[in-house]
């Protein structure tokens, strides 16, 4: 009989994925009493730790930011401007671009939201002794150092064509 120690884990990619999509899905339930989404958090917390930082960003700052897709913040903000949590205006330096801000309802929402997500992620990190453990700590700076080579790479040209054997 082999035993559960003798099984190798599965692909990292694999681990992460699944863990990625479960704490999706647990944001997206914690975060639903303020109207919010996991997508749409990112959206108005990266926003609002924008303009803490004195920033007027253009959506594409914003997308920048908050590592989202631009098209897929821009979808964000309109739903985000019609529930009344942002504001979109024309950047008077640059009439092509769109500059956001938060309205008073979603500042206010953003900072019951960052609690909420404070209290999330304590309870997930647990396991590891709490969001302050020596554990986590290592955690978080192994997902920045693994995010840091993934944008490198996606950075990197793909070869044309693999190479004859």
């Amino acid at each position: 009989m082999v035993e559960q120690a003798d099984v190798p884990p599965p692909p990292s990619g694999y681990l992460l994925w699944h863990l990625s999509l479960r704490w999706r899905v647990a944001m997206d339930r914690a975060l639903s009493p303020l109207g919010l989404t996991h997508a749409q958090y990112a959206v108005v917390a990266s926003l609002y730790s924008m303009e803490r930082g004195g920033a007027k960003p253009s959506q594409r700052q914003l997308a920048d930011f908050s590592g989202l897709e631009p098209m897929y913040v821009s979808r964000l903000a309109r739903t985000l401007e019609a529930a009344g949590m942002l504001e979109r205006r024309h950047n008077p330096a640059d009439p092509r671009a769109v500059q956001m801000s938060l309205t008073q309802k979603g500042a206010e929402t953003v900072a019951a939201a960052v609690g909420m997500v404070r209290d999330l992620e304590e309870r997930h990190m647990r396991p590891l002794g709490g969001m302050d453990s020596p554990e986590a700590l290592e955690l978080r700076r192994s997902l920045v150092t693994l995010l840091d080579h993934a944008r490198a790479l996606a950075a990197t040209p793909a070869p044309d064509s693999l190479p004859a054997r």
